[in-house]
């Protein structure tokens, strides 16, 4: 935040001074941002200022710039089925539908029959399904939809939820066709309205006299709520998810003090409600990194006994877990900067969990991108500021986030490795690596699109891609488009490498160029590039050009484009610069440390 403002939010949620002064922090924070901003278009089946309001805010606190279109007031089905000029001039890039139970206009009577029931579900389902099929044929961008909040009355009782007209087990038939839905289409992602409601407590949820007054379909204590939870999945889309979670140990991972108490003293498994508190905590810790959320130690700690920590019988994570490992006496964030150039991520892709407020305080300061939040010291309440900030959120659950930890940790090895040679090119051979390097498809879309819109630091434009523009682009016979996926001794790192390009006559111009953070300085930008040429000679093209555009985090390849033999063509007042490689017909083929194997 600004000293203007003197405020920083952060979850939990002040409401209150949200509600106060949310159009003045708006302000402040949209005059502080220069950036093109982020197209995003409301469809609301209620009114939906004051939740548009909250999501502007939530996304230009992050550092996204934000403009927002609004539908009419419960256009949300006419504005997309039928001819809009002023959402086509927009062109939204997200699309939100804010509709909840007030748009079910085909609840079940009790004098339906099963058949009746299973006919008002399809009908319901195929009018939204319509919705989200005209919005993805006139736009190429990502539609988020709420599903259902559980209904405000139950005319049968608590029966309601077994009847077959019960209006309750309708509302869960019909999220669970959206949920099958989302599965299937990786263009679509669903907002948990059913569950945010039920966190925030239905009876709170439901305000009549603003549903009568304003068409509001929730209470206006929930919109701040509501704003945050659909500005973090806004955040996923364009790639701003945290990425590791660095952890303190004693009081953090489990109770006492492991140099004082010993192994034994330890507070952590079933024998204690604090030692509970501490294993379910562990359990969390160990789903998110199931899911590919990396960990990592910082302690304050004699190294020895911070390991001995995990080697408790009752301790959920173990050594493995842990992609980085810190253990010493420093000041804490001159470790955390070493393990986010070990793991070779941002800072901004921390976030820290410790109980000690003087910690916490010391890393908030002098590391201002890092993640902190305020967990106090009631290990009952940790897992609460991790969930619900929402700094975790998932388009989708890629299998190679399953593996992302592996992966790091044959990083670590391919380090240790290389600490035995003196030559890096000799390193380099010693790995055995294999590049597959082909043009798009089905099989590998959503992981290309999940790349492209998570990578910062190696990307050339910064240029994102919805799922479905990604789709046009693999299917457009004007642009031509790679992916590279590199193996070595130690594992497969997956898709680490994506390129589009589009022709126009014997030019093809890059317009997007990344690569993972994982693969940096193995030479698989110099594979791309071969293949690239390779391709361009197939379509007769004659030249190649690049576009550089500079961010906060991509001047690490501002060079990129000379490094590969371009010749610099223009540049801006802003550091944006073009750049041209005539193809020569007889170029040979680059003496590289990796083998290309193509389809």
């Amino acid at each position: 935040m600004t000293e203007t403002t003197n405020i920083k939010i952060a979850y939990p949620l002040d409401v209150a001074l949200l509600q106060r002064r949310q159009k003045k922090l708006r302000r402040t924070l949209k005059a502080s941002l220069t950036a093109p901003p982020l197209r995003v278009a409301i469809l609301g089946g209620s009114t939906t200022s004051e939740v548009a309001n909250y999501i502007e805010l939530f996304l230009l606190n992050s550092g996204v710039n934000v403009e927002i279109y609004q539908s009419d007031y419960n256009q949300f089905y006419q504005e997309a089925l039928f001819d809009n000029d002023a959402l086509d001039a927009f062109n939204p890039q997200v699309i939100y539908l804010h509709t909840s139970s007030v748009n079910l206009t085909r609840w079940p009577v009790p004098t339906d029959l099963d058949a009746d029931v299973s006919e008002k579900i399809a009908d319901t389902f195929d009018d939204f399904h319509s919705v989200w099929q005209a919005l993805h044929v006139k736009y190429q961008a990502t539609i988020i939809q709420n599903n259902f909040e559980l209904p405000f009355s139950r005319p049968l009782g608590n029966i309601d939820a077994s009847a077959v007209t019960g209006k309750t087990r309708f509302t869960n038939a019909l999220n669970a066709r959206f949920a099958e839905y989302a599965e299937q289409d990786g263009n679509f992602i669903l907002h948990d309205l059913n569950y945010l409601s039920a966190w925030f407590g239905l009876e709170r949820w439901f305000n009549k006299t603003q549903w009568f007054a304003y068409k509001y379909a929730m209470s206006s204590d929930a919109f701040p709520e509501l704003g945050h939870s659909v500005a973090n999945q806004i955040l996923a889309v364009v790639g701003l998810s945290k990425k590791a979670i660095v952890c303190d140990l004693d009081n953090t991972l489990w109770g006492g003090v492991i140099g004082d108490d010993g192994l034994k003293g330890i507070q952590i498994g079933h024998e204690s409600a604090e030692a509970e508190a501490y294993t379910e905590l562990q359990q969390y810790l160990k789903a998110l990194h199931q899911r590919g959320v990396l960990l990592t130690v910082c302690s304050k700690n004699d190294i020895e006994n911070a390991k001995q920590g995990f080697s408790h019988p009752d301790s959920i994570l173990t050594l493995s877990d842990f992609s980085e490992f810190k253990a010493n006496w420093e000041n804490k964030d001159q470790n955390i900067e070493q393990i986010a150039e070990s793991l070779n991520i941002g800072l901004d892709s921390l976030v820290f969990l410790d109980d000690n407020a003087s910690e916490r305080a010391l890393v908030a300061s002098n590391l201002s991108s890092v993640a902190v939040p305020n967990i106090g010291q009631d290990v009952t309440q940790y897992i609460t500021a991790l969930d619900k900030a929402g700094w975790f959120e998932l388009v989708s659950l890629n299998p190679e986030d399953v593996t992302r930890a592996a992966m790091y940790a044959h990083n670590q090895e391919r380090q240790q490795l290389q600490r035995e040679f003196e030559n890096y090119d000799d390193y380099l051979r010693s790995l055995d690596m294999q590049a597959m390097i082909a043009p798009f498809d089905e099989v590998a879309l959503p992981r290309i699109t999940q790349l492209t819109n998570k990578t910062n630091q190696f990307n050339l434009t910064t240029q994102r891609y919805s799922a479905q523009e990604m789709t046009s682009v693999m299917h457009s016979p004007r642009h031509l488009s790679l992916y590279g996926r590199l193996r070595d001794k130690f594992g497969d790192n997956g898709i680490v490498s994506v390129i589009v390009g589009a022709e126009q006559e014997s030019t093809l111009t890059i317009d997007l160029w990344l690569m993972s953070c994982r693969v940096f300085k193995r030479k698989m930008e110099q594979a791309m590039f071969a293949e690239l040429v390779r391709h361009a000679k197939a379509r007769n093209l004659q030249r190649l050009v690049g576009r550089y555009v500079p961010t906060k985090k991509n001047g690490l390849v501002s060079d990129h484009y000379a490094s590969l033999g371009f010749q610099r063509l223009s540049e801006s007042e802003e550091g944006s610069s073009q750049w041209e490689y005539v193809i020569d017909e007889h170029q040979a083929e680059p003496d590289l440390p990796l083998v290309i194997m193509r389809e």
